[in-house]
């Protein structure tokens, strides 16, 4: 299926020094043609490394959580800085699925092909194997909290929580993955540099670029669990996830 990037948010990508792929869900379209309001809810990549202006940036939000969805090994000394400017809150997704020690024999025997696989069987672990994370993450939804969250490069675990989030709010499909796909746009420059420094190891950039993007079948690939296992989303979020909804709704639209 093709999918056509719907009219753009009012509020989209936000630019800072040192996080990249910082975007605000504020303006999307959802239920009852009502907009989810701006500055209450933004996905992104790891701000751990925040410069000063930054962390300025941020605070002017008035965040009430910034959930991490990375597990301990993807964490790093030099982020206690941020750790003690905001409420850092963990909720890890994939722990150990990204280790060097996972990725290296697919990078050195692999192929474009067995990379491709690897994502796909990533997404479709989300709906099934995460319950917790991600219904945690939607009842702090529940609970009206302005909130970051993210996780290293803002695009796989902050997008299939991002698909939920959307979805719990009403958003039509085509503009959540719509708004999936540009995590491709904004974390290009980081891609390019990740595939030089790969060429230079000697290993293929081809195989490692499908691990560094987003293609509409990675998501669809959750949504099709979910559809399929699940009963679709709607039964997913309320009776699985016991998310509530409505309350969701309320908090964030207008």
């Amino acid at each position: 299926m093709t999918y056509v990037t719907p009219q753009a948010p009012e509020h989209g990508a936000i630019s800072f020094d040192a996080i990249q792929n910082t975007r605000d869900l504020g303006g999307y379209v959802a239920a009852g043609g009502r907009k989810i309001q701006a500055g209450r809810l933004l996905r992104g990549a790891n701000p751990g490394l925040a410069s000063a202006e930054d962390i300025v940036k941020l605070k002017s939000y008035r965040l009430d959580v910034v959930v991490d969805f990375r597990s301990e090994a993807e964490k790093h000394a030099a982020e206690a800085t941020f750790a003690s400017s905001f409420n850092w809150v963990a909720d890890p997704v994939m722990v150990g699925n990204l280790s060097q020690e996972a990725l290296l024999p697919l990078l050195k025997n692999g192929s474009p092909a067995h990379s491709r696989q690897f994502m796909l069987d990533f997404y479709r672990a989300f709906p099934v194997d995460y319950q917790s994370q991600f219904g945690g993450f939607l009842r702090l939804a529940e609970q009206n909290k302005t909130m970051l969250y993210h996780c290293t490069a803002g695009k796989d675990r902050t997008g299939f929580a991002s698909a939920l989030l959307l979805s719990a709010l009403g958003v039509a499909r085509p503009a959540i993955i719509a708004n999936y796909l540009e995590s491709n746009r904004y974390n290009a420059g980081a891609n390019a540099k990740i595939l030089a420094q790969i060429f230079k190891a000697d290993l293929s950039p081809e195989i490692i670029a499908p691990l560094l993007s987003v293609e509409a079948a990675y998501i669809e690939a959750s949504l099709e669990v979910i559809d399929e296992q699940f009963g679709g989303m709607a039964h997913y979020l309320r009776q699985v996830l016991d998310v509530d909804v409505e309350t969701i709704r309320g908090n964030y639209l207008v």
